[in-house]
């Protein structure tokens, strides 16, 4: 689909805001905002603009259980759909949140959400594993997380008092 300039430019500005309003939008580009949700409209139509999403630090919750992998899979590929329709059969389970072809060791990059990791562990043994079409898993299970997509997840507290030596 070929975009024009401010659509590009609203999507840029979505991508790092998305809680922005129309009439937001129109201010910044320079644009009607009838004009700015009519392109909306289209991107949305399109499925150039996906989804809106908030990006929460689970790590504050208190008694929160989320726990996230990242699982590198190996697949055989088939004939005449390549890697496809493996990856539609992973990413309609309720548990993976994103699944990616990647060049490399690993054909499949797949995100895995559960309360705990012996949940997430079950899954890979008894839904992901058992695929025929998988050949091996690797599961890394995140421990921490500092940025992402874009985003600084950790408060640096700094140290505001004066240095003083003899």
């Amino acid at each position: 689909m070929k975009i024009n300039k401010k659509e590009q430019e609203i999507l840029e500005i979505l991508e790092k805001d998305a809680r922005l309003t129309p009439a937001d939008l129109s201010k910044m580009i320079g644009e009607d905002e009838e004009a700015v949700k009519s392109m909306i409209k289209r991107l949305e139509k399109e499925k150039v603009l996906v989804h809106y999403t908030a990006l929460v630090d689970w790590s504050k919750v208190e008694d929160s259980e989320h726990v996230t992998a990242m699982i590198d899979v190996k697949v055989t590929p088939k004939r005449g759909v390549g890697f496809n329709e493996t990856a539609e059969r992973i990413y309609r389970f309720k548990e993976v949140s994103s699944v990616y072809l990647m060049s490399g060791a690993y054909d499949l990059s797949v995100t895995v959400e559960g309360r705990t990791m012996k949940e997430v562990a079950r899954f890979v043994s008894e839904k992901l594993s058992v695929l025929e079409e998988v050949v091996s898993t690797t599961t890394h299970f995140q421990l921490k997380k500092y940025k992402h997509d874009g985003k600084i997840f950790e408060d640096k507290q700094t140290d505001n008092r004066m240095v003083v030596s003899p």
